[in-house]
């Protein structure tokens, strides 16, 4: 028995909302299309997987899948769910004999759900995963807001996927579905063929991401633990350089002396932000020795740190940088320095505090030797749609 997957990611999820198709938005650092790729491609009763994917996005189609170790496919989907679901029987390999179907919207599917599916599609056919309804169901006439009929609770199993099919009645249904008989499922089609369909356990965690309010149920649960790092730059001060500090150059005869333009700001937020996401320090991705960060202007590599802390599955919540300098006052370039801070973090202002300090006369910084900054930085994990 050889089982293969189709991932039906074909639609545009427009009741979730947002910029762009909801099983492509982030949850917790990998989308939700991803999150369902890497449940199946982790079980090892499963051979091959076919995603289908909107016509246009087929060309971005390994970074949408991401890494897997079992082959993938990619094709593009139709009008109809059937019309999808038919275009990923005909890419399936012909060893596959087995086929599951799966919503990409239900990335919380685990191995429990897949493996009760797969042992019993050979013996029944057509497998559908279930939960029983726990309310009172009532029939309500269509157009209107009164009950027709109370519907024993016992009778009624709330579908999920994926469901399974011996390849040969899934073919059936699928060529169905082709003929203009329409369905919500590949149960149903399966059904009206003339196919029993069997029930297994479901799982409640398997739900199917549709609504806006569903999306941001399950970024809750991807959420984590908030993480917190620390930063500390500082610089001499000499003649000729310009003090800069997050883009904005102050008015003074001394600026810092360093490899890039000594932006103590950025650099201090830069090394809080690896800290907390655990990936190192500025001095191991922006080396003092490589020609490429020369005068490079701080904004840009803290632009870079946010890639790269994104990248980890990580963004900024909020930042507190603590500036120490003897003079010029930074007062009246807070407000400047917050707002380019926020824009490339990419939160409000508000999340953004600034804060200047003198030292009192005391060491180089008091002497007007050199300037410091401390940095604090909270991430959260995953990213904004």
């Amino acid at each position: 028995m050889s089982v293969g997957v189709i991932i039906v990611a074909g639609g545009r999820g427009a009741r979730a909302g947002g910029a762009v198709p909801k099983q492509l938005v982030d949850l917790g650092g990998r989308t939700v299309l991803q999150r369902s790729v890497a449940a199946f491609d982790a079980h090892p009763d499963v051979a091959t997987i076919v995603v289908v994917l909107p016509a246009d996005r087929l060309p971005e189609a390994a970074g949408l899948t991401g890494r897997t170790r079992v082959p993938v496919r990619a094709v593009a989907g139709g009008a109809r769910r059937q019309d999808s679901v038919r275009a990923g029987v005909d890419a399936l390999p012909a060893e596959a004999t087995v086929v599951l179907v799966h919503d990409a919207a239900r990335p919380f599917v685990d191995s429990g759900v897949i493996d009760r599916v797969i042992a019993a599609t050979a013996g029944a056919g057509a497998v559908v995963p279930a939960v029983a309804a726990r309310d009172t169901i009532k029939r309500v006439a269509g157009g209107t807001n009164v009950v027709t009929e109370t519907i024993p609770r016992d009778e009624v199993w709330l579908a999920q996927t994926p469901q399974g099919f011996t390849r040969d009645v899934l073919v059936e249904a699928v060529a169905l579905g082709a003929s203009g008989v329409e369905a919500t499922d590949e149960a149903t089609l399966a059904e009206r063929a003339g196919h029993a369909v069997a029930i297994v356990p479901g799982d409640e965690r398997n739900v199917k991401i549709t609504t806006a309010d569903d999306l941001e149920a399950a970024r809750m649960q991807y959420a984590g633990t908030p993480r917190i790092g620390t930063g500390y730059d500082l610089h001499r001060l000499v003649a000729g350089r310009r003090l800069v500090l997050a883009g904005e150059v102050l008015p003074s005869e001394t600026g810092p002396l360093g490899h890039s333009d000594g932006d103590v700001v950025c650099h201090a937020l830069a090394d809080a932000m690896f800290g907390a996401a655990g990936a190192g320090d500025i001095g191991q991705h922006f080396s003092n020795t490589d020609p490429r960060w020369k005068d490079v202007a701080g904004l840009d590599l803290l632009a870079r740190a946010v890639a790269i802390v994104a990248g980890r599955g990580w963004r900024v919540a909020n930042v507190d940088v603590t500036v120490i300098l003897e003079r010029p006052k930074l007062v009246p370039h807070l407000a400047a320095i917050r707002g380019n801070l926020a824009a490339v973090l990419g939160i409000e202002v508000e999340q953004v505090s600034v804060k200047a300090k003198t030292n009192e006369g005391v060491d180089a910084v008091g002497r007007g030797e050199a300037i410091a900054a401390h940095a604090v930085a909270l991430v959260v994990s995953g990213a904004r749609a």
